[in-house]
């Protein structure tokens, strides 16, 4: 800085850094809101029946949207649990069906399997939960 220069003045590096530092502010704030984040299971689910096996088709499923987690039947007696949260833009996933769970945002579909992403946009796949049938109960562990 020169002689000439005010010191009180803000350089542009730092309203650039301040502005920075906003964003970032902002976008942490956004991801602390009630949103649940992909991977990590919901507060006070662990070990609560979310689902009857009865509820669940074989081939198909079931999103239980207070919890933001979808339940699969990919074959007969075998139950699978992933976030219902598209990894694309965060859409909540829909219609479960021939063994494919579909985002209506975007178009993305994941294996009912696995959560593998089949078709994009999105790249990821679902995030898979450990799950035990209790009964007939479907409970997160």
């Amino acid at each position: 800085m020169s002689s000439s220069e005010d010191s009180t003045m803000p350089t542009r590096r730092h309203v650039i850094g301040a502005t920075a530092v906003v964003a970032c502010g902002a976008a942490l704030t956004g991801c602390a809101g009630g949103e649940p984040r992909p991977g990590i299971v919901p507060p006070g689910i662990k070990g609560k029946v979310i689902a009857q096996t009865a509820d669940v088709p074989v081939g198909g499923g079931k999103v239980i949207t207070e919890w933001k987690i979808v339940i699969t039947q990919p074959s007969a007696g075998v139950f699978k649990a992933f976030t219902a949260s598209c990894p694309h833009k965060g859409c909540s996933v829909g219609r479960i069906a021939d063994g494919i769970i579909r985002c209506p945002c975007h178009g993305s579909e994941f294996a009912a399997d696995s959560g593998k992403c089949l078709k994009g946009p999105a790249e990821a796949p679902l995030v898979e939960f450990a799950l035990k049938v209790d009964g007939d109960g479907i409970v997160i562990v």
